[in-house]
């Protein structure tokens, strides 16, 4: 019986901290995915059908070209608010997913902390040694 309480102490503080690690890992993860997000093969077509309208509305500066350069910056112009449309769609299910899975790792975070309270709520995790105690006196 003592045998076995002193394993599970000896492995407590080890198990303890990489379980907080690992929680505390997959948060910031979520986070830095949160802010960085993902560009899709969708938006990086209308950035560079954008970019290719407007350099050729720019090579054209004849006043004979100019109709041809107006027809272009305004395909260009729409193509831009066509990419906006598509952000914002794209901003809004991505919030959506975020915020369940943050909530899911909060609930999860919650429960393994509770877990490992119950788990360790008799077994002394770590210990001090006496001569580190000396200064404040004895206990």
């Amino acid at each position: 019986m003592e045998e076995a309480l002193q394993n599970r102490i000896s492995i407590a503080a080890p198990f303890i901290f990489l379980i907080v690690v690992a929680l505390q890992l997959a948060s910031i993860r979520l986070e830095q995915l949160k802010k960085k997000g993902l560009v899709s093969a969708e938006e990086i077509e209308l950035r560079n059908e954008i970019k290719k309208l407007l350099k050729e509305a720019g090579s054209l500066t004849n006043p004979s070209t100019f109709a041809q350069a107006a027809k272009l910056r305004r395909m260009a112009a729409s193509k831009e608010k066509e990419l906006q449309k598509y952000q914002s769609t794209k901003n809004q299910s991505k919030k959506l997913s975020y915020d369940t899975h943050v909530k899911a790792l909060m609930i999860v975070k919650a429960l393994a902390y509770l877990f490992l309270v119950f788990w360790f709520w008799g077994a002394p995790v770590a210990t001090i040694s006496q001569q580190l105690l000396q200064p404040f006196g004895n206990w």
